[in-house]
């Protein structure tokens, strides 16, 4: 019985392992993910600035009606 047992916790130890290293990757992962919208924010951002300062170029130049 005493086998049996020490199998089943070796078992669950190495499952255990493999949780906690699931949970690192997923925490890594959304690390990474928030990071990336925050880039895709200011890019967005950057992209809204683009178009207002053409959109007064065009303007500048009749390109468009004010």
């Amino acid at each position: 019985m005493s086998e049996t047992d020490n199998l089943v916790l070796q078992h669950l130890r190495a499952i255990r392992e493999q949780l906690d290293t699931l949970n690192q990757r997923q925490i890594e992962t959304v690390q990474r993910i928030g990071a990336l919208e925050v880039q895709v924010a200011n890019l967005s951002v950057r992209i809204d600035r683009i178009d207002a300062r053409l959109d007064r170029v065009e303007k500048r130049l009749g390109l468009i009606e004010a």
